[in-house]
Order: C-alpha cells, then sequence, then structure tokens
C-alpha cells in the first residue's frame, strides 16, 4: 500500500515560508523596495485597462510615485484624482509606501 501525503497538509506549509520570506526582506531592509516592485507591476490592476494602456512607464523614487502618459486627458484625469489613486495603492499596499504622484 501506498504512503499518500495528505493535499492539505502543503497549506500548512505556506504560512511559514511566507513568513520566514517576510522576515528576510525585514532583516535586509528590502520591504519597501519590493513593495514598490510589486506597486509597479500592479498598475494596470489598480488604475484599469484604459489607463494602463496610456501608460508607458511607471517607477518609485523616494516615495513618489512616477506615471509616463501617452494621452493628455488621461494625465489631467490622474492629476485631479491624485488623492483617490493614493488611496487605492494604500488600501493594496499599506500606508507610507507612496505619498505623492507625479504625471508627466
Amino acid at each position: 500500500m501506498m504512503n499518500k501525503k495528505n493535499p492539505l497538509s502543503r497549506k500548512k506549509e505556506v504560512a511559514p515560508l511566507e513568513a520566514a520570506f517576510k522576515d528576510l526582506l525585514k532583516a535586509y531592509r528590502l520591504e519597501d523596495k519590493f513593495q514598490e516592485k510589486s506597486l509597479v507591476q500592479s498598475w494596470p490592476e489598480i488604475v484599469g485597462k484604459t489607463i494602463a494602456d496610456r501608460t508607458t512607464s511607471v517607477f518609485v523614487k523616494e516615495k513618489k510615485l512616477f506615471v509616463k502618459l501617452t494621452s493628455g486627458p488621461i494625465k489631467k484625469e490622474l492629476l485631479m484624482n491624485k488623492g483617490k489613486v493614493i488611496s487605492l495603492i494604500e488600501n493594496k499596499f499599506g500606508k507610507g509606501i507612496i505619498e505623492d504622484l507625479v504625471c508627466f
């Protein structure tokens, strides 16, 4: 008779692995950089397809999110809703990752 592992036993391993990963990021002081990279990758999910399709560059520098857009009206719309965009980012990543949004 084969010794089958319980498929649910893998879920128990996830929490310690996730905690270990977070501890590692904290130990090497990489938490902020990891969150910044995650934010950049999540940009289309945060703002939607229309804005993401008109975005040519997204990066974080000194707690400012820089977004390069190809559409003037969308740039204006984002700047008018800067607080809402920052709020969406804070809801997903927590406060303090971004303090300002710069569109160019």
